[in-house]
C-alpha cells in the first residue's frame, strides 16, 4: 500500500446520527483516493472537529467543484478570444503599416492625403457650380451677347426694320470666322461646308451685291424658311445663352428666315431696296430654282470634302455631318443608311438630303403672301429652341452636376471605410479634416429628412459661397449602405426633373 492510502486509511470517519448509511459510504472513499474528489472531500475528513458535518456539505462540495470547472473553462476561452482579437489587431496594424506590403506609411500622411484630396474635389464642385451660374468670364460675355442680340432684334424689328439685315451681316461677319477658329481646334471645320452656311454666304450675296437676283431672291427665301428653319427642329438646336456654340448654331439656322421675313413683309419702301421682291413668285419655278442651288452646293460639297479629302475622313482624322449621321444608329438617317449598301449610301445620302429640302419649302410658299403666318412661323420655330433650351438646363446641365455629386459621395464613402479601420478611430480623421466656418467637420455633418432628400438645392444667395464650408453641397457620408442616388437629387425651381435625358444631349 502506498504511503497516500496509508495516510489515508488511518482516518476514521465516524457515522453520523442523522444519516447511519453515510459511514460506509465514507469508508469506501478514504480507501480510495481520487483524483477530482480527493481535495474538496478530504478537508472535511482530515478535520476531526467538522466531522460531524461532512454528510450535510457532501452536495455543496460537488456544485463548487462544478462551477470551478465551468468558471475555468469560461475563463480559457475568454483568454483564447483574447488572443484572438489580439491577433487580428496586430494584423490589421501591419496591414496599417505595410497596405502594399512594400514600405511602412504612417497613417498621418494618409490622412493628410485624404483631406487634400477632399479639399480639391469640393474646391472643383464649387467652381463648377460657379460656372454653372455663369460665373466664368467667357460664358457671362456669351450670356450677355444672347440676350442682348434678341433684345435688340427685336427692338429693331418693331421701330426700325430696314436695320435688321445690316445687324444680321454684322454679326455673321463676326460668327463664321469664330465659329471656323472653334471648329478648327476640334477638327470639326468640315462641318462649315454644310447646306446652312453655304445658305448664310448665299444671303449676304443677295443682301449686298444682287440685290436685284430674282433667281437669288426666291431660292435663298426658300431656302431660309426651309432647310434651315427644319433644322432648328431636326438638329435640336437650343437657346442656351451661356454656350456660344449654342448660341452661334441657333443664329445660323433661325436668323436668316427672320431677316428675309423682314425684307418681304415689313421693310419699309422694300421694292427699292430690294427690287427683286416686286417680281412674281411663281411656287413651281422658285422650287426649281432653290434646288438648283442646293445641285450646286452638293456637286461642290461632294468633289471637296468626299473625293479630294476622302482620306482624312475616312481615317476619322475629319468628321462630317454625313459621317456623323451615318454613325448615329439611334436616328432615323443613321438607321436608314445602315441598311443601304456601303457604295450606294452617299448617293442615296444627297437624294434623300434633296427630296427633305423640297418638302420643308413647301409650307414657305404659303408664307409668302402672309405677314401673320410668317410670323406665327418664326415663333414656333423660335419657340421649339426655347423648349430645348429649357430642356439642356433642367435636364442635361442639372444632372451633369448629379452625377458629379454622385460621384463624389461614392468616392468620399469608400475613401472613409477604408481609412477609418486604419487610424482605430474616426477622430484622427475629423482633426485633419477641413472645417466650416461654424467649427464643423465636413464629413460630419448630419442631415435632417428635408436635406437628405434634397441634397443639393439652388437658391439665390449662392453668389458668395467661396469657401468649402459655404459650399452648396451637402454630402452625406455616414449612410453609406444605403442607394448613392439618395441625397443628390437636384430641385431647380422648387421642383426635381423627372424627365429622361434625350440620348443625343448624353
Amino acid at each position: 500500500m502506498s504511503a497516500d492510502n496509508q495516510a489515508g486509511a488511518t482516518v476514521a470517519t465516524p457515522p453520523s446520527p442523522e444519516r447511519p448509511g453515510m459511514q460506509s459510504r465514507a469508508s469506501s472513499y478514504t480507501g480510495l483516493n481520487l483524483g477530482f474528489f480527493s481535495t474538496p472531500y478530504q478537508k472535511f475528513i482530515k478535520e476531526s472537529d467538522m466531522s460531524e458535518w461532512a454528510g450535510d456539505f457532501t452536495l455543496l462540495d460537488t456544485l463548487e467543484t462544478y462551477f470551478d470547472s465551468r468558471m475555468d473553462l469560461l475563463e480559457r476561452r475568454l483568454k483564447k478570444q483574447g488572443e484572438i482579437l489580439k491577433y487580428r489587431a496586430n494584423e490589421q496594424l501591419a496591414r496599417i503599416k505595410t497596405p502594399a506590403g512594400d514600405r511602412a506609411k504612417d497613417i498621418e500622411a494618409e490622412v493628410k492625403k485624404f483631406k487634400l484630396k477632399v479639399s480639391k474635389r469640393m474646391t472643383s464642385l464649387t467652381t463648377a457650380w460657379q460656372s454653372a451660374k455663369v460665373i466664368r468670364t467667357r460664358e457671362k460675355v456669351s450670356f450677355f451677347v444672347g440676350v442682348m442680340s434678341i433684345l435688340l432684334t427685336t427692338i429693331v424689328w418693331c421701330l426700325a426694320p430696314e436695320w435688321l439685315h445690316i445687324i444680321y451681316t454684322v454679326q455673321t461677319i463676326y460668327f463664321l470666322p469664330t465659329r471656323w477658329y472653334a471648329f478648327k481646334k476640334k477638327a470639326w471645320h468640315y462641318f462649315l461646308f454644310d447646306l446652312c452656311y453655304y445658305v448664310n454666304v448665299l444671303c449676304l450675296l443677295y443682301i449686298w451685291v444682287f440685290p436685284k437676283s430674282s433667281f437669288l431672291w426666291r431660292a435663298c427665301y426658300l431656302l431660309t424658311h426651309g432647310s434651315l428653319a427644319s433644322a432648328v427642329i431636326t438638329w435640336r438646336n437650343s437657346l442656351v445663352f451661356h454656350d456660344s456654340e449654342k448660341v452661334v448654331s441657333l443664329y445660323i439656322h433661325i436668323y436668316p428666315p427672320l431677316v428675309f421675313t423682314v425684307i418681304r413683309h415689313f421693310y419699309p419702301d422694300n421694292l427699292v431696296r430690294f427690287p427683286a421682291v416686286a417680281k412674281p413668285f411663281h411656287p413651281y419655278t422658285s422650287l426649281a430654282l432653290s434646288a438648283v442651288m442646293y445641285i450646286i452646293w452638293q456637286g461642290l460639297y461632294w468633289k471637296i470634302i468626299l473625293v479630294d479629302r476622302k482620306s482624312k475622313v475616312e481615317s476619322g482624322e475629319r468628321t462630317t455631318s454625313f459621317g456623323w449621321l451615318l454613325h448615329d444608329k439611334r436616328g432615323v438617317i443613321g438607321r436608314m443608311l445602315q441598311n443601304i449598301p456601303p457604295q450606294y449610301r452617299i448617293l442615296s445620302f444627297m437624294t434623300g438630303q434633296l427630296v427633305y429640302t423640297i418638302i420643308t419649302e413647301i409650307p414657305a410658299l404659303f408664307l409668302y403672301d402672309s405677314s401673320m403666318a410668317s410670323c406665327v412661323f418664326l415663333l414656333a420655330i423660335f419657340g421649339v429652341s426655347v423648349w430645348n433650351g429649357a430642356g439642356y438646363y433642367i435636364e442635361v446641365f442639372g444632372r451633369k452636376f448629379e452625377r458629379e455629386l454622385e460621384a463624389l459621395r461614392k468616392e468620399l464613402a469608400e475613401t472613409r471605410m477604408a481609412i477609418t479601420p486604419n487610424s482605430g478611430s474616426a477622430n484622427g480623421i475629423n482633426e485633419m479634416m477641413p472645417q466650416t466656418p461654424n467649427g464643423d467637420h465636413i464629413l460630419d455633418r448630419h442631415f435632417d429628412g428635408d436635406a437628405m432628400s434634397s441634397g443639393v438645392s439652388v437658391s439665390s444667395d449662392m453668389d458668395g459661397a467661396s469657401e468649402i464650408g459655404n459650399s452648396p453641397f451637402m454630402i452625406p457620408v455616414h449612410p453609406v449602405d444605403k442607394d448613392l442616388k439618395e441625397g443628390f437629387q437636384l430641385d431647380v425651381a422648387s421642383g426635381t426633373p423627372d424627365g429622361v435625358e434625350s440620348q443625343k444631349d448624353k
